[in-house]
């Protein structure tokens, strides 16, 4: 099964076929799982949650010390939260920032929404 091909601007998340959608290609499903697999990890669950929670971009500095992991961990999951489309960053001289991507989320919740796929 191949992975559908994203423009170079286009992230999983912004693309995630919704569970209910009938005939949900294996390119869709492959896409789709792409996100899950980004938050299959429980440390990138808590940066989620803690970006989330956050009243604007994060430093990693400021991440490392609430997860107890070094800073090349904490970046290496950050990276792949950002490569799934689920965080903004930001690059402030030498520290990079992060953010919720909310509207990657809002779409993504409709991945979910089986009763408005259906009519």
């Amino acid at each position: 099964m191949r992975v559908r091909e994203l423009s170079l601007t286009q992230r999983p998340a912004e693309c995630c076929a919704p569970l209910a959608a009938a005939g949900m290609s294996g390119e869709d499903a492959a896409t789709t799982a792409q996100v899950f697999k980004a938050l299959a990890d429980p440390n990138r669950v808590r940066i989620v949650n803690l970006l989330a929670n956050a009243g604007g971009p994060v430093c990693v500095c400021d991440l490392t010390p609430q997860l107890g992991l070094s800073q090349p961990t904490v970046s290496f999951h950050l990276k792949k939260l950002a490569t799934a489309g689920l965080l903004r960053r930001e690059q402030r001289g030498v520290w990079a920032y992060y953010s919720i991507d909310r509207s990657a989320l809002d779409r993504l919740a409709t991945v979910f929404r089986l009763e408005e796929v259906r009519g």
